[in-house]
Protein backbone atom coordinates (compact mmCIF):
# COMPACT_ATOMS: atom_id res chain seq x y z
CA UNK A 1 0.00 0.00 0.00
CA UNK A 2 1.51 3.74 -1.02
CA UNK A 3 2.62 5.72 2.09
CA UNK A 4 3.24 8.74 0.14
CA UNK A 5 6.69 8.22 1.16
CA UNK A 6 10.01 7.18 -0.82
CA UNK A 7 11.79 4.60 0.29
CA UNK A 8 15.64 5.07 0.51
CA UNK A 9 18.45 1.91 -0.20
CA UNK A 10 21.83 2.57 0.72
CA UNK A 11 25.04 0.93 1.85
CA UNK A 12 26.55 1.31 5.48
CA UNK A 13 30.13 1.08 5.45
CA UNK A 14 32.76 1.70 2.87
CA UNK A 15 31.09 0.99 -0.64
CA UNK A 16 30.28 -2.63 -2.56
CA UNK A 17 28.06 -4.04 -0.22
CA UNK A 18 25.82 -5.74 -2.65
CA UNK A 19 23.61 -2.62 -3.38
CA UNK A 20 22.57 -3.53 -6.90
CA UNK A 21 21.48 -6.97 -6.24
CA UNK A 22 19.03 -5.67 -3.30
CA UNK A 23 17.85 -3.66 -5.78
CA UNK A 24 16.95 -5.85 -8.25
CA UNK A 25 15.23 -8.28 -5.88
CA UNK A 26 12.90 -5.19 -3.98
CA UNK A 27 12.22 -3.62 -7.43
CA UNK A 28 8.90 -6.07 -7.92
CA UNK A 29 7.65 -3.88 -5.25
CA UNK A 30 8.14 -0.50 -6.80
CA UNK A 31 7.11 1.33 -9.31
CA UNK A 32 10.28 3.24 -9.69
CA UNK A 33 13.88 3.44 -9.10
CA UNK A 34 15.87 6.35 -8.54
CA UNK A 35 19.67 6.93 -8.40
CA UNK A 36 20.26 10.18 -6.41
CA UNK A 37 24.15 10.23 -6.14
CA UNK A 38 27.39 9.14 -7.31
CA UNK A 39 29.12 8.73 -10.91
CA UNK A 40 30.31 5.84 -12.85
CA UNK A 41 33.06 4.80 -9.85
CA UNK A 42 30.51 2.95 -8.54
CA UNK A 43 29.75 -0.50 -9.74
CA UNK A 44 26.43 -2.46 -9.01
CA UNK A 45 26.85 -5.94 -9.99
CA UNK A 46 23.46 -8.08 -10.89
CA UNK A 47 23.51 -11.56 -11.45
CA UNK A 48 20.42 -13.81 -12.73
CA UNK A 49 19.39 -15.85 -15.75
CA UNK A 50 23.17 -17.12 -16.05
CA UNK A 51 24.14 -13.53 -16.81
CA UNK A 52 26.32 -11.24 -14.76
CA UNK A 53 25.25 -7.15 -15.85
CA UNK A 54 27.24 -4.57 -13.96
CA UNK A 55 25.58 -1.23 -13.30
CA UNK A 56 27.46 2.21 -13.07
CA UNK A 57 25.34 4.99 -14.15
CA UNK A 58 21.95 2.99 -14.61
CA UNK A 59 19.50 2.48 -11.76
CA UNK A 60 19.24 -0.98 -11.16
CA UNK A 61 15.54 -1.33 -11.61
CA UNK A 62 16.56 -1.28 -15.18
CA UNK A 63 15.49 -4.96 -15.14
CA UNK A 64 12.09 -4.88 -14.82
CA UNK A 65 9.62 -4.35 -17.42
CA UNK A 66 7.11 -1.42 -16.88
CA UNK A 67 9.34 0.68 -14.40
CA UNK A 68 10.29 4.09 -14.51
CA UNK A 69 13.99 4.73 -13.72
CA UNK A 70 15.28 7.85 -13.18
CA UNK A 71 19.13 9.51 -12.55
CA UNK A 72 18.32 12.15 -10.40
CA UNK A 73 20.04 15.83 -10.31
CA UNK A 74 23.02 14.40 -7.51
CA UNK A 75 24.47 11.86 -10.16
CA UNK A 76 27.53 12.82 -12.43
CA UNK A 77 27.48 11.51 -15.53
CA UNK A 78 29.94 10.70 -18.27
CA UNK A 79 27.92 10.35 -21.87
CA UNK A 80 30.49 8.49 -23.12
CA UNK A 81 30.93 5.36 -20.41
CA UNK A 82 27.19 6.25 -20.02
CA UNK A 83 26.75 5.08 -23.89
CA UNK A 84 28.99 2.19 -23.08
CA UNK A 85 26.77 0.91 -20.31
CA UNK A 86 23.45 1.81 -21.96
CA UNK A 87 24.05 0.00 -25.34
CA UNK A 88 25.45 -3.62 -23.34
CA UNK A 89 22.11 -3.61 -21.54
CA UNK A 90 20.10 -2.50 -24.71
CA UNK A 91 22.13 -5.52 -26.38
CA UNK A 92 21.05 -8.41 -23.85
CA UNK A 93 17.27 -6.77 -24.88
CA UNK A 94 16.75 -3.99 -22.34
CA UNK A 95 14.92 -1.36 -23.79
CA UNK A 96 16.43 1.71 -21.90
CA UNK A 97 14.86 4.96 -24.09
CA UNK A 98 11.88 4.02 -22.69
CA UNK A 99 12.64 2.60 -19.44
CA UNK A 100 15.38 5.66 -18.49
CA UNK A 101 15.11 9.29 -17.54
CA UNK A 102 17.85 11.82 -16.53
CA UNK A 103 17.73 14.96 -14.65
CA UNK A 104 18.82 18.00 -16.74
CA UNK A 105 20.43 19.23 -13.31
CA UNK A 106 22.88 16.04 -13.37
CA UNK A 107 26.33 17.34 -13.95
CA UNK A 108 28.42 16.01 -17.09
CA UNK A 109 31.60 14.51 -16.23
CA UNK A 110 33.90 15.86 -19.29
CA UNK A 111 37.05 14.68 -20.07
CA UNK A 112 39.39 17.36 -18.88
CA UNK A 113 37.93 15.94 -15.67
CA UNK A 114 39.28 12.94 -15.59
CA UNK A 115 42.95 14.53 -16.45
CA UNK A 116 42.42 17.39 -13.51
CA UNK A 117 41.60 13.80 -11.42
CA UNK A 118 45.29 12.58 -12.21
CA UNK A 119 46.99 15.68 -12.04
CA UNK A 120 45.31 16.48 -8.00
CA UNK A 121 46.39 12.30 -6.54
CA UNK A 122 49.77 13.17 -8.40
CA UNK A 123 50.28 16.31 -6.88
CA UNK A 124 49.21 14.74 -2.91
CA UNK A 125 51.95 12.11 -3.64
CA UNK A 126 51.58 9.73 -0.44
CA UNK A 127 48.55 11.53 0.57
CA UNK A 128 46.91 10.90 -2.45
CA UNK A 129 43.20 9.21 -1.84
CA UNK A 130 43.16 6.52 -4.06
CA UNK A 131 40.65 7.88 -6.21
CA UNK A 132 39.49 5.40 -9.69
CA UNK A 133 40.45 8.41 -11.60
CA UNK A 134 37.52 8.63 -13.50
CA UNK A 135 36.89 12.25 -12.69
CA UNK A 136 34.32 12.37 -10.24
CA UNK A 137 36.04 14.85 -7.66
CA UNK A 138 36.90 17.45 -9.68
CA UNK A 139 33.11 17.30 -11.09
CA UNK A 140 31.86 17.82 -8.03
CA UNK A 141 34.64 20.31 -7.17
CA UNK A 142 33.49 22.63 -10.54
CA UNK A 143 29.33 22.02 -9.14
CA UNK A 144 29.95 23.60 -5.85
CA UNK A 145 32.32 26.37 -7.31
CA UNK A 146 29.65 26.93 -9.32
CA UNK A 147 31.33 26.50 -12.95
CA UNK A 148 29.83 22.98 -13.47
CA UNK A 149 28.29 21.79 -17.34
CA UNK A 150 25.06 19.86 -17.36
CA UNK A 151 22.73 17.64 -18.83
CA UNK A 152 20.22 20.46 -19.49
CA UNK A 153 23.07 22.44 -21.45
CA UNK A 154 23.12 20.16 -24.06
CA UNK A 155 20.28 21.33 -25.42
CA UNK A 156 21.36 25.00 -26.34
CA UNK A 157 24.89 26.17 -27.49
CA UNK A 158 26.31 23.18 -25.93
CA UNK A 159 29.78 23.21 -27.88
CA UNK A 160 30.09 27.00 -26.74
CA UNK A 161 29.48 26.23 -23.21
CA UNK A 162 31.80 22.97 -23.59
CA UNK A 163 34.69 24.84 -25.02
CA UNK A 164 34.42 27.32 -22.25
CA UNK A 165 34.77 24.82 -19.45
CA UNK A 166 37.41 22.75 -21.37
CA UNK A 167 39.58 26.09 -21.44
CA UNK A 168 39.24 26.69 -17.72
CA UNK A 169 40.45 22.96 -16.89
CA UNK A 170 43.29 23.72 -19.71
CA UNK A 171 44.75 26.60 -17.45
CA UNK A 172 44.41 24.44 -14.33
CA UNK A 173 46.21 22.20 -15.93
CA UNK A 174 48.86 24.05 -16.93
CA UNK A 175 48.97 25.98 -13.69
CA UNK A 176 49.63 22.53 -12.10
CA UNK A 177 52.56 21.95 -14.40
CA UNK A 178 50.61 18.48 -16.24
CA UNK A 179 51.84 17.78 -19.29
CA UNK A 180 50.36 14.21 -20.11
CA UNK A 181 47.39 14.18 -22.58
CA UNK A 182 47.92 11.07 -24.12
CA UNK A 183 45.09 9.29 -26.07
CA UNK A 184 43.22 12.85 -25.03
CA UNK A 185 41.46 13.55 -28.07
CA UNK A 186 40.27 9.72 -28.80
CA UNK A 187 38.77 10.20 -25.29
CA UNK A 188 37.28 13.56 -26.23
CA UNK A 189 35.36 12.32 -29.46
CA UNK A 190 33.84 9.10 -27.86
CA UNK A 191 32.43 11.26 -25.08
CA UNK A 192 30.81 13.49 -27.71
CA UNK A 193 29.66 10.71 -29.12
CA UNK A 194 28.09 10.25 -25.59
CA UNK A 195 26.61 13.44 -25.80
CA UNK A 196 24.63 12.94 -29.44
CA UNK A 197 23.45 9.31 -28.23
CA UNK A 198 22.24 11.05 -25.10
CA UNK A 199 20.27 12.72 -27.19
CA UNK A 200 18.00 9.97 -27.31
CA UNK A 201 16.71 9.79 -23.74
CA UNK A 202 14.52 12.15 -22.06
CA UNK A 203 16.18 14.86 -20.12
CA UNK A 204 13.53 15.58 -17.00
CA UNK A 205 13.32 18.09 -14.27
CA UNK A 206 13.86 15.15 -11.70
CA UNK A 207 12.57 17.41 -8.79
CA UNK A 208 8.97 17.81 -10.40
CA UNK A 209 8.93 14.43 -12.03
CA UNK A 210 9.61 12.53 -8.51
CA UNK A 211 7.00 14.41 -6.66
CA UNK A 212 4.34 13.98 -9.54
CA UNK A 213 4.82 10.40 -9.41
CA UNK A 214 4.53 9.92 -5.47
CA UNK A 215 1.22 12.41 -5.31
CA UNK A 216 -0.02 9.88 -8.09
CA UNK A 217 0.49 6.85 -6.11
CA UNK A 218 3.47 5.50 -7.46
CA UNK A 219 5.75 3.82 -5.11
CA UNK A 220 9.53 4.62 -5.37
CA UNK A 221 12.75 3.05 -4.30
CA UNK A 222 16.27 5.66 -3.95
CA UNK A 223 19.02 3.99 -4.91
CA UNK A 224 22.44 5.07 -3.32
CA UNK A 225 26.01 4.26 -4.89
CA UNK A 226 29.21 4.08 -2.51
CA UNK A 227 28.69 3.71 0.99
CA UNK A 228 28.03 5.69 4.29
CA UNK A 229 31.92 5.73 5.12
CA UNK A 230 32.43 7.81 2.09
CA UNK A 231 30.44 10.31 2.92
CA UNK A 232 31.97 13.59 1.97
CA UNK A 233 30.85 15.16 5.76
CA UNK A 234 30.30 12.20 8.10
CA UNK A 235 32.74 9.46 6.58
CA UNK A 236 36.57 8.91 7.20
CA UNK A 237 37.79 12.15 5.67
CA UNK A 238 39.75 12.70 3.40
CA UNK A 239 39.36 9.30 2.07
CA UNK A 240 35.82 9.87 1.19
CA UNK A 241 33.86 10.58 -2.27
CA UNK A 242 32.49 13.46 -3.29
CA UNK A 243 28.56 13.10 -2.73
CA UNK A 244 26.71 12.22 0.17
CA UNK A 245 26.32 9.02 0.53
CA UNK A 246 23.58 8.88 3.71
CA UNK A 247 19.99 9.04 3.37
CA UNK A 248 19.85 12.93 3.17
CA UNK A 249 21.29 12.35 -0.18
CA UNK A 250 18.19 11.46 -1.53
CA UNK A 251 16.31 14.52 -0.56
CA UNK A 252 19.32 16.96 -1.87
CA UNK A 253 19.81 14.27 -4.88
CA UNK A 254 16.56 14.23 -6.21
CA UNK A 255 14.66 17.28 -4.86
CA UNK A 256 12.54 15.21 -1.75
CA UNK A 257 11.24 16.75 1.13
CA UNK A 258 12.49 14.78 4.58
CA UNK A 259 9.09 14.27 5.36
CA UNK A 260 8.37 12.12 2.34
CA UNK A 261 11.15 9.73 3.36
CA UNK A 262 9.59 6.46 4.30
CA UNK A 263 11.33 3.02 5.39
CA UNK A 264 15.43 3.58 5.22
CA UNK A 265 17.39 -0.06 4.29
CA UNK A 266 20.46 -0.17 5.10
CA UNK A 267 22.75 -2.66 3.65
CA UNK A 268 25.86 -4.56 5.94
CA UNK A 269 28.28 -7.65 5.05
CA UNK A 270 28.52 -10.10 7.53
CA UNK A 271 31.88 -8.97 7.55
CA UNK A 272 33.60 -5.39 6.36
CA UNK A 273 35.82 -4.27 3.27
CA UNK A 274 36.91 -1.23 1.90
CA UNK A 275 38.80 -0.16 -1.54
CA UNK A 276 41.25 2.56 -2.06
CA UNK A 277 43.34 4.27 0.60
CA UNK A 278 41.95 5.31 4.15
CA UNK A 279 41.84 4.25 7.69
CA UNK A 280 39.72 0.78 8.11
CA UNK A 281 40.03 -0.29 11.87
CA UNK A 282 39.31 -3.94 11.39
CA UNK A 283 41.37 -4.97 8.69
CA UNK A 284 43.06 -8.41 8.37
CA UNK A 285 46.52 -8.41 6.77
CA UNK A 286 46.69 -12.08 7.57
CA UNK A 287 45.39 -15.34 5.97
CA UNK A 288 42.20 -14.48 7.36
CA UNK A 289 41.83 -11.54 5.23
CA UNK A 290 42.75 -13.42 2.03
CA UNK A 291 39.94 -15.80 2.94
CA UNK A 292 37.27 -13.41 2.73
CA UNK A 293 38.72 -11.63 -0.15
CA UNK A 294 39.01 -15.13 -2.13
CA UNK A 295 35.58 -16.94 -1.01
CA UNK A 296 33.78 -13.60 -1.34
CA UNK A 297 35.26 -12.62 -4.58
CA UNK A 298 36.30 -9.18 -3.40
CA UNK A 299 37.47 -7.49 -6.33
CA UNK A 300 36.13 -4.55 -7.71
CA UNK A 301 33.14 -4.13 -10.05
CA UNK A 302 34.54 -1.11 -12.42
CA UNK A 303 37.87 -1.21 -11.25
CA UNK A 304 39.13 -4.89 -10.51
CA UNK A 305 40.90 -3.72 -7.58
CA UNK A 306 41.39 -5.68 -4.69
CA UNK A 307 39.47 -5.16 -1.86
CA UNK A 308 40.90 -5.28 1.61
CA UNK A 309 38.96 -7.16 4.06
CA UNK A 310 38.09 -7.23 7.85
CA UNK A 311 35.28 -8.77 10.23
CA UNK A 312 32.50 -6.80 11.03
CA UNK A 313 32.63 -3.13 12.69
CA UNK A 314 29.92 -2.87 15.29
CA UNK A 315 30.96 0.48 16.30
CA UNK A 316 31.34 2.41 12.68
CA UNK A 317 27.41 0.52 11.51
CA UNK A 318 26.02 1.91 14.93
CA UNK A 319 27.32 4.80 13.63
CA UNK A 320 25.36 4.68 10.02
CA UNK A 321 22.83 3.48 11.55
CA UNK A 322 22.02 6.37 13.31
CA UNK A 323 23.02 8.98 10.60
CA UNK A 324 21.10 7.59 8.10
CA UNK A 325 17.79 6.79 10.43
CA UNK A 326 17.70 3.10 9.16
CA UNK A 327 14.97 1.39 9.96
CA UNK A 328 15.70 -2.31 8.77
CA UNK A 329 19.29 -3.90 7.83
CA UNK A 330 20.01 -5.97 4.68
CA UNK A 331 22.47 -8.18 5.69
CA UNK A 332 24.68 -9.50 2.39
CA UNK A 333 27.10 -12.33 1.79
CA UNK A 334 26.39 -14.35 5.06
CA UNK A 335 27.90 -17.48 2.92
CA UNK A 336 31.33 -16.16 3.17
CA UNK A 337 32.02 -16.89 6.63
CA UNK A 338 30.13 -20.34 6.50
CA UNK A 339 33.48 -21.97 6.95
CA UNK A 340 34.89 -20.06 9.64
CA UNK A 341 35.38 -21.82 12.99
CA UNK A 342 35.04 -18.78 15.23
CA UNK A 343 34.10 -15.18 13.91
CA UNK A 344 34.54 -11.63 15.40
CA UNK A 345 32.84 -8.74 15.50
CA UNK A 346 34.50 -5.50 16.76
CA UNK A 347 32.35 -3.99 19.41
CA UNK A 348 34.40 -1.24 20.74
CA UNK A 349 37.60 1.03 19.94
CA UNK A 350 40.66 1.33 21.89
CA UNK A 351 41.70 5.05 21.58
CA UNK A 352 45.07 5.99 21.27
CA UNK A 353 45.20 7.21 25.20
CA UNK A 354 44.07 3.72 26.18
CA UNK A 355 40.38 4.46 26.91
CA UNK A 356 37.27 2.65 25.14
CA UNK A 357 34.59 3.54 23.33
CA UNK A 358 31.55 3.05 21.94
CA UNK A 359 31.30 6.02 19.62
CA UNK A 360 32.66 6.52 16.24
CA UNK A 361 35.48 9.27 16.96
CA UNK A 362 36.48 12.24 14.47
CA UNK A 363 39.49 10.10 14.00
CA UNK A 364 40.00 6.29 13.46
CA UNK A 365 43.74 6.31 12.51
CA UNK A 366 44.84 5.28 14.87
CA UNK A 367 42.29 2.80 17.15
CA UNK A 368 42.80 -0.49 18.07
CA UNK A 369 39.23 -2.66 17.18
CA UNK A 370 37.74 -4.47 20.50
CA UNK A 371 36.72 -7.62 19.62
CA UNK A 372 33.77 -10.21 20.90
CA UNK A 373 34.41 -13.72 19.59
CA UNK A 374 31.25 -16.15 18.42
CA UNK A 375 31.21 -19.35 17.17
CA UNK A 376 31.17 -20.37 13.36
CA UNK A 377 28.15 -22.33 12.11
CA UNK A 378 30.14 -24.20 10.10
CA UNK A 379 27.54 -25.16 7.14
CA UNK A 380 26.75 -24.47 3.70
CA UNK A 381 23.80 -21.72 3.86
CA UNK A 382 23.76 -21.62 0.14
CA UNK A 383 20.90 -23.59 -0.44
CA UNK A 384 18.95 -22.53 2.06
CA UNK A 385 15.72 -21.70 1.15
CA UNK A 386 13.93 -20.16 4.58
CA UNK A 387 15.22 -18.70 7.90
CA UNK A 388 14.03 -22.22 9.16
CA UNK A 389 16.89 -23.60 7.85
CA UNK A 390 19.95 -21.79 9.01
CA UNK A 391 21.82 -23.27 11.23
CA UNK A 392 21.72 -22.06 15.43
CA UNK A 393 24.72 -20.52 15.49
CA UNK A 394 23.95 -18.41 12.34
CA UNK A 395 20.75 -17.40 14.12
CA UNK A 396 23.04 -16.38 17.36
CA UNK A 397 25.05 -14.16 15.14
CA UNK A 398 21.80 -12.37 13.67
CA UNK A 399 20.45 -12.08 16.94
CA UNK A 400 23.63 -10.40 18.44
CA UNK A 401 23.70 -8.07 15.44
CA UNK A 402 20.08 -7.06 15.65
CA UNK A 403 21.09 -6.21 19.54
CA UNK A 404 23.94 -4.35 19.25
CA UNK A 405 22.45 -2.01 16.42
CA UNK A 406 18.66 -2.03 17.99
CA UNK A 407 17.70 -2.37 14.22
CA UNK A 408 15.93 -5.43 12.60
CA UNK A 409 18.03 -7.74 10.01
CA UNK A 410 15.03 -8.29 7.26
CA UNK A 411 16.70 -9.61 4.46
CA UNK A 412 19.95 -11.64 4.77
CA UNK A 413 21.76 -12.78 1.03
CA UNK A 414 23.29 -15.99 1.12
CA UNK A 415 24.52 -16.05 -2.69
CA UNK A 416 25.25 -13.95 -5.35
CA UNK A 417 22.15 -15.12 -7.22
CA UNK A 418 18.18 -13.59 -7.23
CA UNK A 419 17.16 -16.47 -5.74
CA UNK A 420 19.43 -16.82 -2.84
CA UNK A 421 17.75 -14.07 -0.73
CA UNK A 422 15.97 -15.05 2.19
CA UNK A 423 13.15 -12.71 3.29
CA UNK A 424 12.35 -12.77 7.40
CA UNK A 425 9.39 -13.77 8.56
Amino acid sequence: MNTGKVDVLLGLQWGDEGKGKVVDVLTPRYDVVARFQGGPNAGHTLEFEDQKYVLRSIPSGIFQGGKVNIIGNGVVLAPDLFMGEAKDLEKSGHPLKERLKISKKAHLIMPTHRILDRAYEAAKGKNKVGTTGKGIGPTYTDKVSRNGLRVGDILSDFDRKYSEHKEHHMKMLAALGWTDFEGFEETEKLWMEGIEYMKGFQFVDSEHEINNLLRSGKNILCEGAQGTMLDVDFGSYPFVTSSNTICAGACTGLGIGPNKVGNVYGIMKAYCTRVGAGPFPTELFDETGKKIRDLGHEYGAVTGRERRCGWIDLVQLRYSVMVDGVTELIMMKSDVLDSFETIKACVAYELPDGTRTEEFPYEIDDVKPIYKELPGWKQDMTKCKSEDEFPQAFRDYVSFLEQYLETRIGIISIGPDREQTIVRK
